[in-house]
């Protein structure tokens, strides 16, 4: 599949799991009027984690299409698929909430913590987010150096993932966002460690926390 018919195909989908997530947030109790407010925590996580993840099911389609690496290409299809219905749940919330899906300015919700990076791999980019140029590099690369890279960068998606995750889990008000953050963090977490194990079975180190 060339990769203007992937991005065709990737933004059907993400638009029929905002419809899904839609319905699904008025059976969590979601669909009444007290909606947050567009610079809320549970708005801003909602808007940057969707950006987030969409970098995430960007790289994973790329392992999942071109890694020959089998147990590389199985994490990969996990993440995107999981990553892609988180997607669809946040932004079916922001659908039914009326806000803009943009991001605006990244990392507001978190009040400019000085504890974490806000400038994830480059200027503009949220925590732990590869930059254009890493992104080239990936698609450039081939064999055990692609699945080494992949694996790096997504180590480091999940560890400024799972930072902006533990916070919304902290702060939302939102339970439903309470819950989601909550589970990314836990299963981010957890994944970190399975990829780290990787890696360091194909002769990689991970890359300086976000």
């Amino acid at each position: 599949m060339t990769s203007r018919w992937w991005r065709i195909s990737l933004g059907l989908l993400v638009a029929a799991l905002i419809s899904i997530g839609g319905a699904g947030a008025v059976v969590l109790g979601l669909g009444g009027n007290d909606y947050p407010a567009a610079q809320s925590v549970d708005a801003g996580f909602s808007r940057d984690m969707s950006t987030h993840h969409r970098q995430a099911v960007l790289m994973a389609g790329l392992a999942r299409d071109r890694s020959a690496d089998s147990e590389v290409a199985l994490i990969a299809y996990d993440i995107e698929t999981t990553q892609l219905n988180q997607l669809g749940q946040m932004q079916g919330w922001l659908s039914m909430w009326g806000l803009s899906q943009s991001t605006g300015e990244p990392m507001s919700w978190m009040g400019g913590r000085g504890d974490m990076d806000m400038s994830g791999s480059g200027p503009g980019l949220m925590p732990g987010m590869a930059s254009v140029e890493e992104l080239d590099d990936l698609r450039a690369a081939d064999a055990v150096d692609f699945d080494v890279l992949f694996l790096q960068l997504m180590i480091r998606h999940h560890q400024g993932g799972t930072q902006m995750a533990s916070y919304a889990a902290e702060h939302a008000e939102v339970a439903a966002v309470e819950t989601l953050a909550r589970s990314i963090a836990n299963a981010q977490a957890a994944e970190i460690e399975t990829l780290t194990d990787m890696l360091t079975a194909r002769g990689g180190t991970p890359l300086p926390v976000p």
